[in-house]
């Protein structure tokens, strides 16, 4: 008989309980057991519904509060001495790990935060060193495995695997050996992750999915060795549990040769993401006892999953290995799905008709199963769902005859700017001499509740648009006098029409679709709603100009035009599945193009174009990096080189190693560039130094996404230490991390006013790099 099996759910509830839950519990508005109750309430709410639909095997231990890499750390005792010794609970230690803490006498910085592979997630990096105490300090995994057998409903925990923990995690500060990686201590993590193996065991569990997508990057080629020793040890821990390795996001090349001898009892590939690997992996396997999960409803979009072809390909597994081998699931956890499409009232039903979120992913992979089984059971099933694809392919075959021929008349002069740097600096420096060290935001401002609400009666017609866009101006005047009074040298307009900045710009491209309630985590309570590329796009009228040329008018200095950019806007929406990543790239460049040019006409001297997800969506395999960066370098220039030399582009970049890639990065010709900064170690900056970066830039010197303050003294500090990595670069910005948008007023007016008096004393402190 062939199982369905769902890797992993979304864990914000189906009305973002958790998300409302815990900021009412950092807000001191809820206890701690208030918060426990509604995560124990939508823990067996996500059981429920994977039950309900038919799923055979249901995961446990996938929740979280905050961040489930985090989780293992906090599992683990991977955890700095300065939380360890902090004087505040285990919860609260917790959560200033993920955010940081600023109260009475603890001030705790955020953890670092990257992207968790290619997604749009965000997880915060355990900082381990050689002299890491691993040990269980909590059970939650079997705490929650046997909250679930309480209710009734048997699961698979799921474990992050310590391999991929080590792989993806940072040397932590206190590490004296400079040679030193993480994965060097993994013999050290090995049995303490046994002992959890051996409490899950104890608990009742009979089997247990441990991820290590780790495989499917080129750094685990060579670690076969450390994965047949760890999972040697870990077979032996706790025999009586059967281990799925759960792989996903890429293709395991030759590591599958070593993976197919490892003491397991299956193995799970992604066929969304990857599906060329699945000959070699069945070949490998074969000769094996292994079962072999195959990822074929996508964890990673929201497309329905063509029934017909995916059961054609598990058919023909089942002819190689047997049905007994087989598993069917989804490729990934489903956290980067929406909860529910049955949350959306708006949609048209044909456009409904096209979309699968979690909780009908979940019935897809067990129609699926069943359709194996018992294939009359499924008739009816895979019958209505051939109907919808066959809908959807239909609607495919239309086209913008407009939008496609413009692109095929791009000629490579349309990827440049008139002139190189130096001279386009000089051209800037004739409109707005801008003093040594010059300080800016990188766009956004608090997103207050006034502006939320005034956004929310506008959308039901208590506010007419006139009595709305007049609630903007005052809003957009408001933080002008403000930046003005702080003494920020380049403003921005502070962003309060926008309700994200993919989103915004979605709503007036043409092309998209939206949701009501399609609510996807980024990081902690961060959720963001990403909007659906259903056909061709292109820009039916100007997007920012009217708000950007009004925040001009209000001040003789410069005011920064806000864009998102074309490779941003594909990797934080849910892309086309009928054509590819590059043509929609280059299409969204051309659209923007348009408003950049539009910007400039309207007298903006600075335009901000920000990639932020330009290096999130570098594939996995360095192997099919040029391919990638080609087109997504060439997309951003596409849409920023229509600028005459006068004109200042900026872009903005975050949570990325840029190491690899750094050519690129140069490639995009920015004028300057702003970067996070503020969390990681100076070798972020020091490849700008290495590679002798030509432009300017902005190292961000203060953690946006944590709501402590810093204080001055801290960022004279930061940008000291900023200066010293880049001894040669001589046009330095002083900025944030990233956009104000999540943070609150009382702390932004002070931080500013720290940023902007640290430049001040930078100017003085550094004169001679004036």
């Amino acid at each position: 008989m062939v199982q369905s099996a769902v890797l992993g759910f979304p864990r914000i509830g189906g009305k973002r309980e958790v998300k409302k839950a815990t900021e009412a519990y950092w807000a001191d508005k809820i206890s701690v057991e208030e918060l426990q109750k509604v995560a124990k309430e939508t823990r067996l709410a996500r059981w429920t519904a994977i039950k309900d639909a038919g799923v055979d095997v249901i995961p446990s231990g996938d929740f979280t509060l905050y961040d489930h890499v985090l989780d293992f750390s906090n599992t683990f005792n991977v955890i700095p001495a300065k939380y360890a010794q902090a004087d505040i609970s285990a919860l609260d230690r917790y959560f200033a790990m993920g955010r940081g803490r600023q109260r009475g006498e603890v001030d705790l910085p955020a953890q670092e935060m990257q992207k968790w592979f290619d997604s749009n997630y965000h997880y915060l990096k355990g900082e381990v060193s050689s002299n890491t105490d691993f040990k269980l300090i909590n059970t939650k995994p079997v705490d929650e495995f046997v909250e679930a057998k309480e209710a009734g409903i048997v699961t698979r925990p799921v474990l992050l695997g310590p391999i991929t923990y080590l792989l993806i995690g940072k040397t932590g500060r206190d590490e004296t050996n400079a040679s030193f990686q993480p994965i060097d201590v993994l013999d050290k993590l090995t049995p303490v992750f046994g002992e959890l193996l051996k409490k899950l065991e104890a608990a009742g569990a009979t089997e247990v999915q441990i991820d290590e997508p780790g495989l499917v990057l080129d750094a685990a080629d060579k670690l076969s060795e450390q994965f047949t020793r760890t999972y040697e040890a870990l077979a032996k821990a706790a025999p009586g549990l059967k281990i799925t390795l759960a792989t996903y996001f890429g293709r395991l090349e030759k590591n599958v040769e070593y993976v197919a001898k490892l003491p397991i009892h299956a193995l799970h590939i992604d066929l969304d993401r990857a599906p060329a690997q699945l000959d070699s992996v069945v070949a490998a396997i074969k000769p094996t006892k292994l079962s072999l999960s195959l990822g074929l409803i996508s964890g990673r979009n929201i497309w329905k999953n063509d029934l017909a072809a995916s059961l054609k390909t598990a058919e023909s597994v089942i002819e190689s290995l047997g049905a007994e081998r087989v598993v069917v699931a989804t490729s990934s956890s489903l956290l980067h799905t929406p909860v529910t499409l049955a949350s959306e009232t708006k949609l048209k039903p044909e456009v409904a008709d096209w979309f699968s979120f979690a909780t009908e992913k979940c019935a897809e992979v067990a129609t699926l199963a069943k359709a194996i089984t018992s294939p009359a059971e499924a008739k009816e099933a895979l019958e209505k769902n051939a109907v919808s694809i066959k809908a959807r392919r239909d609607f495919e075959k239309n086209s913008d005859s407009a939008v496609r021929d413009r692109l095929a008349a791009v000629t490579p002069a349309d990827y440049k700017r008139a002139s190189p740097f130096p001279e386009r600096l000089a051209a800037q420096k004739k409109v707005h001499d801008l003093p040594t060290f010059p300080t800016t935001t990188i766009g956004s401002f608090p997103q207050t509740k006034e502006i939320r609400v005034a956004r929310a009666k506008l959308g039901k017609g208590e506010l007419t648009t006139a009595e709305y866009e007049t609630f903007i101006e005052n809003e957009i005047k408001s933080v002008v006098e403000f930046q003005e009074k702080v003494g920020l040298d380049i403003l921005v307009h502070g962003e309060p029409e926008r309700n994200d900045m993919v989103q915004y710009f979605g709503e007036r491209l043409a092309g998209f679709a939206f949701t009501e309630n399609a609510w996807v985590q980024s990081y902690g309570s961060r959720y963001v709603r990403p909007p659906i590329i259903v056909s061709d796009v292109s820009r039916p009228e100007p997007m920012t100009v009217r708000w950007s040329s009004y925040a001009q008018s209000l001040s003789k200095k410069p005011v920064k035009g806000m864009l998102t950019g074309p490779v941003t806007i594909l990797n934080w929406s849910f892309p086309r599945a009928d054509v590819s990543k590059e043509v929609q790239s280059r299409q969204l460049a051309l659209a923007l193009r348009d408003e950049v040019v539009d910007l400039e006409k309207a007298g903006i001297f600075a335009i901000q174009v920000d990639e932020p997800a330009i290096r999130e969506g570098l594939p996995l395999r360095s192997v099919d990096w040029d391919a990638y960066l080609t087109w997504a370098v060439e997309s951003f220039r596409l849409s920023t080189a229509g600028v005459k030399d006068s004109t200042q582009t900026h872009s903005h970049f975050c949570y990325s190693d840029f190491n690899s890639i750094f050519t690129h990065i140069i490639a995009l010709d920015a004028d300057v560039i702003s970067i996070e900064a503020s969390k990681s170690d100076l070798k972020l900056l020091s490849v700008f130094q290495e590679f002798n970066y030509p432009n300017s830039i902005g190292p961000g010197v203060y953690d946006i996404h944590s709501p402590r303050v810093p204080s001055q003294e801290e960022l004279e500090q930061k940008i000291a230490a900023f200066l010293g990595a880049l001894p040669d670069q001589k046009d330095i910005f002083v900025n944030p991390d990233c956009g104000l948008k999540t943070r609150g007023w009382p702390e932004v007016e002070t931080s500013l006013k720290n940023l902007v008096n640290a430049a001040k004393w930078a100017r003085e402190k550094y004169a001679d790099r004036a």
